[in-house]
């Protein structure tokens, strides 16, 4: 069984940065391709970025590159996702999800092809 917890969530003016981590238990992460999500009251959830098992994939949403980074670290089984330049919008809570092979981006954006869920951090970007 996996196990995920997210954690770094927080409130932070905009322009400001935070980093989430994403950490596994029970398993090791490497078997695992990553995917950020967040799901804004009222929204859908919605893909945010993903890495492949090894890291030597990534993708993000359009709208997101140039400010967020997705990163992996298998020895200590953990996933990061570091934001930038954060905006009003960005405010949501974030889920880590975990599945077996990375694939396209749409595959890897799409809520419905993960196995294994965190249960959520909570962003806010307000001044």
């Amino acid at each position: 069984q996996v196990h995920l917890v997210e954690s770094g969530g927080g409130l932070v003016q905009p322009g400001g940065s935070l980093r989430l981590s994403c950490g596994a238990s029970g398993v090791t992460l490497d078997g695992y391709a990553i995917g950020w999500f967040r799901q804004a009251p009222g929204k859908e959830r919605e893909g945010v970025s993903c890495i492949s098992r090894s890291g030597g994939v990534v993708y993000y949403a359009d709208a997101l590159k140039g400010r967020f980074t997705i990163s992996r670290d298998n020895a200590k089984k953990t996933v990061y996702l570091q934001m930038n330049s954060l905006k009003p919008e960005d405010t949501a809570v974030y889920y880590c999800a975990a599945k077996t092979f990375a694939g396209s981006w749409r595959l890897c954006s799409s809520p419905n092809e993960y196995d294994h869920w965190g249960q959520g951090t909570q962003v806010t970007v307000s001044s």
